[in-house]
């Protein structure tokens, strides 16, 4: 993993590279990543963890066009709690700690506005990412929304819906988004107004947005690392996926046997 002050070396490259080549079943997902390790060219002097933690969302809107984001970002409305919270999260990014220590719940805050600000910025930063690669995800690329040949998501929201549906990755994503906006967008779930509680079954909504979000995290992983190897944004990505992983296994918002398809480039990046 990166550590305070250390750079993205050329071995953890490899390692994430060779991981997911071996989830994919070695079918040529990674079609434009070499396989051989020693065909890997080393890489010069990576962001240090510090800089990749202050300048991360600053670094994806540089690297990712800012055009291709897949929704609009959700901002939270200054003055309110919720965006003192955020700035509170970004701070702590932006001063190079653990990222494990970042996601923890800061005294006297209430755990619910923590777990929102986090889950709109996940979403807000997990859309940059696959809006810069949907250009490569196509129907006839990406026939299918899956994660190599062992995994396959199918689309299910109860309206349109009713039965789970196998659906290209493009229309199952934007299907996604749509269904997190609505949510997030949505005042009796998360509500902004001084006062007004939380739903009771606030946290397991979360629960279901974040292991939807996941599996973006997968497909982009999994059938797309290559392209985003090449826009030289691994480093980025790698950073968010560990703090999207460090929250959510700091306060068990997903089973770990959802996390199983991503299993063993998590142990190499997040131990």
């Amino acid at each position: 993993m990166i550590e305070r002050g250390a750079t993205v070396s050329s071995e953890e490259k490899s390692s994430v590279i060779h991981v997911l080549w071996e989830i994919s079943g070695g079918r040529g997902i990674l079609s434009s990543v070499p396989t051989d390790p020693h065909s890997i060219p080393s890489v010069q002097s990576g962001p240090s963890a510090s800089t990749v933690y202050r300048d991360m969302a600053l670094c994806l809107g540089q690297v990712f066009s800012k055009d291709k984001t897949f929704r609009p970002r959700k901002r939270f409305e200054p003055g309110t709690q919720r965006f003192e919270l955020y700035k509170r999260a970004q701070a702590s990014l932006k001063s190079g700690l653990d990222l494990r220590k970042v996601v923890q719940l800061p005294e006297g805050e209430n755990i619910n506005d923590w777990i929102a600000v986090h889950v709109v910025d996940f979403f807000n930063r997990i859309n940059l990412i696959y809006g810069t690669v949907s250009e490569f995800c196509s129907e006839k690329s990406c026939p299918v929304m899956s994660g190599g040949p062992r995994y396959e998501y199918r689309w299910q929201d109860g309206d349109h819906y009713k039965k789970p549906t196998k659906l290209p990755a493009l229309k199952y994503m934007n299907l996604l988004m749509d269904w997190i906006e609505t949510l997030i967008n949505n005042e009796d779930i998360f509500p902004t107004r001084v006062g007004v509680p939380f739903p009771k079954n606030f946290q397991q909504v979360c629960k279901k947005i974040l292991s939807r979000l996941f599996r973006v995290f997968v497909h982009v992983y999994i059938h797309h690392f290559d392209s985003v190897c090449n826009m030289g944004a691994e480093a980025h990505v790698n950073t968010c996926y560990k703090h999207y992983y460090y929250f959510i296994s700091e306060f068990s918002l997903i089973d770990h046997s959802e996390l199983e398809p991503l299993r063993p480039m998590t142990e190499k990046i997040c131990n």
